[in-house]
């Protein structure tokens, strides 16, 4: 079944340069120019996917997001000129799953697509996350590495765990601070930096490159699945 995209743009040439670049990766595309339209076609047409930009003629980017998040839980990917630290966090704060700047390369584009539109069943999340030689068990509360197992300290298990229920989204600082330590320690990103960090040196090949836990500099982590 193919799948369907809705992309959301005031511009006729980016719409049909998406329109193109999903066609010829087998992704069906709905387009709407504005945020009315966007929000109806949510509605209307049920699509996989959300491609959203910000800057649009009647409504701001950040209030589809918000309105659509009041009826639906489809993937959002915001494609957006603005690339200020504050436009990131309000829009995966809103409820984006993840955003990307124009100019973008199609190839990271459509990376973060297919991220966006893999399977998470409730039932697999419960489960296992495996991600090359890593396999976090969610349920047994056990971390292997390479077929040994890795000793994790509670909180490392509980962020870690975090970063297993929401594979290839990018989360917040203040998202992953908030439901790991609590409200009360929303502004501790030191504190995050340096648990991410002991999370990088038991897991990662390269602690100083990462390629399982990586880094969103200014907005937050994201746990990154293998293409």
């Amino acid at each position: 079944m193919t799948r369907k995209i809705l992309v959301v743009d005031d511009e006729p040439q980016i719409r049909k340069f998406l329109r193109i670049s999903l066609g010829a990766n087998g992704y069906g595309v709905i387009e709407a120019e504005n945020g009315a339209q966007g929000i109806a076609g949510v509605r209307d047409t049920a699509p996989d996917l959300l491609i959203l930009d910000l800057g649009l003629p009647d409504l701001d980017g950040q209030e589809v997001i918000t309105a659509v998040r009041q009826f639906s839980e489809l993937p959002i990917i915001v494609l957006s000129v603005r690339s200020q630290e504050f436009d990131k966090v309000e829009a995966l704060e809103r409820g984006a799953n993840d955003y990307v700047v124009k100019p973008f390369g199609v190839a990271e584009l459509i990376a973060r697509v297919r991220a966006a539109l893999r399977p998470r069943s409730p039932r697999d999340a419960a489960e296992a996350v495996v991600i090359g030689p890593v396999q976090i068990d969610l349920v047994r509360r056990i971390v292997t590495r390479s077929g040994g197992e890795v000793r994790l300290s509670k909180k490392e298990w509980e962020l870690l765990a975090f970063f297993a229920h929401h594979p290839d989204h990018v989360l917040t600082h203040k998202h992953i601070l908030k439901e790991v330590w609590g409200p009360a320690h929303v502004d501790d990103t030191a504190y995050l930096r340096v648990y991410v960090n002991q999370l990088r040196q038991k897991l990662e090949d390269d602690p100083s490159q990462p390629r399982l836990i990586v880094t969103d500099p200014g907005v937050g982590y994201r746990l990154k699945r293998q293409d």
